[in-house]
């Protein structure tokens, strides 16, 4: 929808072709239908939140930043609101308001929405992109075709991997498609026994031998199939290049307190409640699911009473409480990813317009690139400002 309301209001004549009975269905996913549109951080922090090709997307968000994003949207009669880690938001929360938006801007624009109409290839002549063919056999001629199909991830939105194969078919390299941002399945079977169970302010972190990869504070769940949530998603943008087995992962579910306060905090409440058995007391400190469950995690007795737990015994769990492991049997499948990582070779891309360097007239923009963030408006800035980008490198370049 950007890429062709860009490239309209550069004049040119445009025609979008959606597989979907109506427009945006991946925008009304996102924010949990809130939809996180962008994210207020400043270049520097908004790059160190893309851990794939970042420096590729420089000119594309620099271009056509979160501040021109939200210019956009409140010309449109969409204003937003900034909201905690910096997440903007429509001020009436809802993703439908953006799409509306967005759909009456292309039609004040003149351009052509066709709804339920898939592509099936994009027409090359003489190494030129010249159009594309629908399914049914139909042929459109045009001076400049742009892909912006994303990748596989939510393939009921319609991101069934169509952009990969227009993308080889032309010649392009792409890289597999992967899933990011995505749960974890445990070897551990407690973590799955603690289902629903939500945790906030735990810090968790990731290592692989001595590499840190991962260290941040926030929220994290415990599912049927073993953990997720918005720390867990984000870690594994960082794991997608690997085995998940080989990486450590710890939780600190005490990261307000160093080792020593947490012991002396331990001993407090162990004098207070002497004849409590050692999982009630520990409730005061976790979540009481977890705490009739954390002192087998030890190797304790959670039926003991307090004041035959050793000295060894409550340094033991003291030290569990700041870095309790858990071990990782791999990633969901990728069709339960909220992006994709992988996609089209950036190497093969111009950065300034987006336009392929293989096969002038042809475009790509949004996930249907190798490039993937973390959760919080990063990825829909993304496509956004290649969308746009290529949209108004396609209409100037169209008219050369």
């Amino acid at each position: 929808m950007i890429a062709a309301l860009f490239a309209a209001r550069e004049g040119a004549r445009v025609v979008l072709l959606e597989r979907n009975e109506k427009l945006g269905k991946k925008l009304y996913i996102t924010g949990k239908g809130r939809c996180n549109v962008t994210n207020v951080a400043d270049f520097e922090e908004f790059f160190a939140q893309v851990p794939r090709n970042p420096r590729f997307l420089n000119a594309a968000v620099r271009t056509f930043d979160a501040g021109a994003l939200r210019a956009l949207l409140d010309e449109l009669g969409v204003p937003t609101v900034v909201q905690r880690g910096g997440r903007v938001f429509p001020e009436s929360e809802k993703a439908s308001d953006v799409t509306r938006a967005f759909e009456r801007a292309l039609r004040a624009a003149d351009v052509q929405v066709r709804l339920g109409a898939r592509v099936e290839s994009v027409q090359v002549k003489d190494g030129h992109a010249t159009g594309v063919t629908l399914e049914g056999g139909e042929c459109m001629l045009a001076r400049a075709v742009i892909v912006a199909t994303g990748g596989v991830s939510y393939p009921s939105t319609g991101s069934t991997g169509d952009g990969y194969r227009f993308a080889r078919e032309a010649g392009h390299a792409v890289e597999p498609p992967r899933p990011s941002l995505v749960g974890m399945t445990t070897r551990d079977e407690w973590p799955r026994s603690l289902q629903g169970l939500s945790l906030r302010n735990v810090r968790l972190s990731a290592r692989m031998g001595k590499k840190k990869l991962y260290d941040e504070l926030g929220e994290m769940l415990f599912t049927h199939f073993g953990l997720s949530g918005p720390l867990v998603l984000e870690l594994s943008s960082h794991m997608t290049d690997l085995n998940p087995q080989d990486v450590q992962v710890r939780i600190d579910l005490k990261p307000g307190l160093t080792p020593e306060q947490l012991d002396r905090r331990i001993q407090r409440d162990f004098e207070q409640m002497q004849r409590r058995q050692l999982s009630g007391v520990l409730s005061g400190l976790l979540p009481q699911r977890l705490a009739a469950l954390f002192p087998a995690l030890c190797g304790l007795d959670g039926a003991m009473p307090v004041h035959q737990v050793t000295r060894a015994q409550r340094l033991l769990l003291a030290q569990t409480l700041k870095a309790l492991p858990v071990e990782i049997e791999g990633m969901r499948p990728v069709d339960e990813a909220i992006v994709t990582r992988g996609g089209v070779n950036v190497k093969e891309i111009v950065p300034g317009t987006m336009a392929s360097k293989r096969v002038p007239g042809l475009y790509f923009a949004g996930e249907v690139l190798d490039v993937d963030a973390h959760t919080g408006g990063f990825n829909l800035q993304i496509a956004f400002s290649t969308g746009a980008l290529a949209g108004r490198s396609a209409a100037r370049e169209g008219r050369m």
